[in-house]
């Protein structure tokens, strides 16, 4: 006998609204760790008298607590590893640890020239920041309006509820590991947001058709959960090639993206949790029902 999803919804429950109440209590009493696309920093655009790789100008500034900092090679080969022009963008910093810095990089990596050095604005701001939630909240009811028209409105609303929890678990491990959030992680979300919905779109088409053959001997509780078992091969095959490729990145990608593969890692094994284990008790209880019935 395959393990009821339905009957040990409690289980389930109880670990999300666990993670969730942790999650919230960390965003309100430590905040987010904001990059500097969302505050504002320094640029510094040095020329080198010989050419330099991107790990060698990081390992310098790791020295002055700048290692997250966007450091682009200046070329016309998009594959250089490395480049005489370098392009350093850090969170703001004053003129005396700039000139350390500055002094650092003479010392380490040879002379240089300095083609500009000046403070900028944030490239994100509120006003991006905004479209961003803008944009999440629309898909949302996009979402619900074709998920209604496909399905029907309960469906809607429990595949919604699961994307809000998949976005707050996201928001909730930056916040407890404060984790730098740059413009990267917007994207981040978003994808997170159409991979979640795909996965519990698939569970919900398999209990719509379980739903049209349903036999009265058969509880809504058992046809949810065979309609889950029925898909979890995809299910694992989906996930486990999607956290094969996002893990690779995390782990190879380079200090520039780990915070963007990091958010993706935790937005898809979220989105698998929520699909799973979830959706379908959450439209069960949404239709009146109680496990069992």
């Amino acid at each position: 006998m395959k393990f009821s999803i339905v009957k040990n919804y409690k289980i389930f429950f109880a670990i999300t609204i666990t993670f969730l109440i942790i999650g919230f209590g960390s965003m309100l009493m430590k905040g987010f760790n904001l990059g500097i696309d969302f505050t504002g920093g320094s640029i510094m655009d040095l020329s080198f008298d010989k050419p330099v790789q991107v790990a060698q100008v990081r390992d310098v500034l790791k020295n002055h607590d700048l290692g997250n900092s966007i450091i682009q090679l200046e070329s016309n080969d998009s594959n250089a590893k490395e480049a005489q022009g370098v392009l350093i963008r850090t969170g703001v910093i004053n003129d005396e640890k700039r000139r350390a810095v500055m002094d650092d990089l003479k010392g380490q990596l040879g002379n240089f020239a300095i083609q500009r050095v000046e403070n900028v604005g944030a490239t994100v701001g509120g006003e991006l920041i905004q479209q961003a939630v803008l944009a999440i909240v629309l898909s949302w009811f996009l979402m619900i309006a074709y998920i209604t028209l496909r399905f029907e409105f309960k469906f809607a609303i429990a595949a919604i509820i699961a994307l809000i929890i998949d976005v707050s678990v996201t928001l909730s491990y930056f916040s407890l590991f404060q984790m730098e959030m740059d413009s990267s992680f917007v994207a981040a979300l978003l994808t997170v947001v159409g991979y979640s919905i795909n996965g519990t779109i698939v569970i919900f088409d398999r209990i719509r058709e379980n739903l049209k053959i349903h036999r009265r001997s058969e509880s809504l509780s058992q046809m949810i959960d065979n309609s889950i078992w029925q898909t979890m091969g995809r299910s694992i095959y989906t996930v486990g090639t999607s956290l094969f490729a996002v893990v690779s990145i995390f782990l190879f990608g380079g200090e520039t993206i780990r915070n963007f593969s990091f958010a993706m890692l935790v937005g898809f094994s979220s989105g698998a949790y929520t699909s799973t284990f979830l959706a379908g008790p959450l439209w069960l209880f949404l239709r009146g029902k109680k496990a069992g019935q």
